[in-house]
């Protein structure tokens, strides 16, 4: 296949002067080592952890458009924030799929020429990206580029929030903003799995949507009731493990208080000290800024902490990981089907009006960028 000699790439900077500039740049194309593939970028996905990077500790509702760049001015606290990044340009997009147009020498490079795969590990919002044969997931026949772009971050982070619950010793989850994409993904894993979960949405037609899929247990924490309704739900399913998407707010301190509610009910559970079976809240996610909040109610069976994807496979090792990667394959278009809100080129990612539908963070929206476009 011929091969671009040069290709756009996105990067993002924050500058001394306290301005951050989301730009594309021409690269020089990569030529792959030995065991090296390049693959034609032609879908990526705009998750929230991409955001964390395209724009960082950054109020982007001043953003606007200057000498070819998304720029927007970065606050005192925020520069404190991002010190460490000040005067990098860094590569965005944590994963995507495309074509193999050009590989290296070795067995397993040459056996990809020409197959559409899925691969992670950074730098996606470009044309080109040259990888590690290891780092690719061959896509099976009859799938395309746009199926395997969401292959990863949310159906590997669906997956392994299940086996923590399992490593851990838990029997039931909870997951917030469970509504959105990875929140549906999670459901039809769960239902497939014979795995009790509870979804805890902020809105009636979320929890409709979820519903309608087949959720046994949606909760609404806009409803006068939720504390009441999130208590009956854990009762029922004996959940206590957590993954909270939103990280601030009051949200976390309100699940491990339900669940100590929950505990109570059951007769010996109890002891002054609270409950005996260890209760657990994992932050996943950032998309409530302000502080957490915990209103120590539930005893001294208790834990917040903070969960992320590389950090589980990493602990986990290679064999879970090959394993749970192998099940995204089989199950692609079902189980981890991705629906996307809108699809963009890398040009319309850095349009203020654009940027600002995906920067509002909306549950259940997600957009596609296609490099190729």
């Amino acid at each position: 296949m011929s091969v671009n000699p040069t290709y756009l790439q996105m990067f993002s900077t924050v500058t001394e002067s306290g301005e951050l500039r989301l730009e594309l740049k021409e690269q020089e194309t990569p030529k792959p080592g030995p065991d090296q593939v390049l693959v034609r970028i032609e879908a990526t996905p705009i998750n929230p952890s991409d955001l964390g990077v395209m724009f960082g500790f950054t109020d982007m509702s001043a953003g606007t458009w200057v000498d070819d760049a998304l720029t927007a001015p970065v606050s005192e606290q925020g520069m404190r924030i991002m010190k460490a990044r000040i005067g990098q340009a860094l590569t965005v997009g944590n994963e995507g799929a495309g074509t193999v147009v050009a590989t290296g020498d070795s067995d397993a490079a040459k056996n990809l020429d020409g197959k559409i795969v899925a691969i992670a590990g950074g730098g996606m919002y470009g044309q080109y990206r040259c990888v590690e044969v290891s780092a690719c997931l061959p896509l099976m026949e009859g799938h395309t580029a746009k199926d395997g772009a969401s292959s990863f971050v949310n159906p590997m982070t669906a997956l392994a929030m299940i086996e923590t619950m399992r490593m851990e010793g838990h029997t039931a989850l909870i997951h917030t903003a469970a509504a959105s994409n990875l929140g549906q993904m999670l459901n039809r894993i769960c239902q497939a799995d014979g795995v009790e979960l509870v979804n805890i949405v902020r809105k009636e037609e979320q929890a409709t949507l979820l519903k309608d899929m087949g959720a046994k247990y949606v909760v609404n924490s806009s409803a006068d009731s939720f504390m009441a309704d999130l208590t009956d739900a854990i009762h029922a399913t004996g959940a206590t493990l957590a993954f909270d998407a939103t990280g601030g707010g009051m949200l976390a301190s309100n699940i491990l208080t339900c669940m100590e509610s929950a505990a109570a009910r059951t007769p010996g559970a109890y002891s002054i000290y609270g409950s005996i079976k260890h209760k657990q809240v994992y932050l996943y996610g950032g998309l409530d800024t302000s502080a957490t909040t915990l209103n120590r109610g539930y005893g001294m069976a208790w834990g917040v902490g903070g969960w992320l994807l590389p950090n589980f496979l990493a602990k986990a090792g290679m064999e879970v990981a090959g394993r749970l990667r192998m099940r995204v394959a089989k199950e692609l278009t079902t189980s981890f089907a991705s629906n996307y809100t809108n699809e963009i080129s890398l040009s319309e990612a850095l349009q203020v009006e654009t940027m600002r539908q995906y920067y509002a963070k909306h549950t259940g929206e997600k957009f596609l960028i296609c490099p190729q476009k």
